[in-house]
């Protein structure tokens, strides 16, 4: 299964912010990082996902991982969360 089909249609929090807050709290059941983002945004976010255990997938770019994700621009990172 390609990351875009795990992404569609599941409970998701797009962004540094949204998706370090998710891992912090338990929420997060995989996070999906973006090769091309800033590596002091995304080595802070795989640190913290190993740490709690959750899994990491990187994608090629921001632009598909924010078009995966059904928005406009560009994504660093994002999580599948628990419902």
């Amino acid at each position: 299964m390609s990351y875009d089909e795990e992404l569609r249609g599941r409970q998701l929090r797009i962004g540094t912010k949204q998706t370090t807050k998710a891992v912090e709290i338990g929420t997060a059941a995989k996070v999906f990082v973006a090769r091309d983002a800033d590596p002091k945004l995304t080595s802070k976010i795989v640190t913290l996902a190993k740490k709690m255990s959750v899994e990491v997938t990187y994608v090629d770019s921001m632009k598909q991982l924010g078009k995966a994700c059904g928005i406009e621009v560009g994504a660093a990172m994002a999580a599948i969360v628990n419902e």
